[in-house]
Order: structure tokens, then sequence, then C-alpha cells
């Protein structure tokens, strides 16, 4: 399986960005997804994950409420709407997949497939 983030940009604070994240390859080993994000000079951090199904969604508490993440399986495809943009929002944005569990996960150890990222920036 491989995982190609997209939809970064720059952005004024306030603003909004949606993320994509398409798969491709071995598509059905595909179940728990999630988005983390990395700053300069900080460690990559939880944003936010979402189950197989799609039923069950877990946030960071620094983006609950600004930002959802959802996904369309006949697409194997992931979203992350991101609202109400701040400048601490700015990292470099990874998705991620589980190819064992369907239940979504804060962890990063839980993801085995990563893709590459894409650059957010959000001026104040």
């Amino acid at each position: 399986v491989q995982l190609q983030a997209s939809g970064g940009g720059l952005v004024q604070a306030g603003g909004s960005l949606r993320l994509s994240c398409a798969a491709s390859g071995r598509t059905f080993n595909i179940y728990a997804m999630g988005w983390f994000r990395q700053a300069p000079g900080k460690e990559r951090e939880f944003v936010a994950g979402i189950s197989w199904s799609g039923d069950n969604t877990i946030y960071a508490d620094s983006v609950k409420g600004r930002f959802i993440i959802s996904r369309d399986n006949a697409k194997n495809a992931m979203y992350l709407q991101m609202n109400s943009l701040k400048p601490e929002d700015t990292a470099v944005y990874f998705c991620a997949t589980n190819s064992v569990s369907s239940l979504a996960s804060r962890t990063s150890n839980a993801y085995d497939i990563w893709g590459q990222g894409t650059q957010v920036t959000v001026s104040s």
C-alpha cells in the first residue's frame, strides 16, 4: 500500500484547508487511518484518527472542534477538513494507515504505513 497526502498550502489564520490522503496498491489491507503532524524542532504528534468503518473518530485536544476527519472507502481516500486554522497548526501533515486493526489509535506505533507528508503553513 502507498499513501499520498495532498492539499497543504499557505493560509491565513482563521482560514481553512482540506487535506486528502489517497491510497493505492493493496488497499484491501487498509484498516484504521490517521493524521499526524510534525512542526520544525518538535516531535511528530497525533492529530486525528478514524476507524475502518468511519463510525469512530478521535482527535487531539488541540484540534477538537476545528478539524474533521473522514474517509471514503469506495475511493480509498481519507480527508482532514481543517477550519479556524491557527499559526500553531503549521507543520508537515502525514497520513498513515494500520494494516492490521480497524480501530483508530492515537499512538504512531499503531500505524505501519505512512505517506510522504504535505506542508501546511498558517500565517498570523
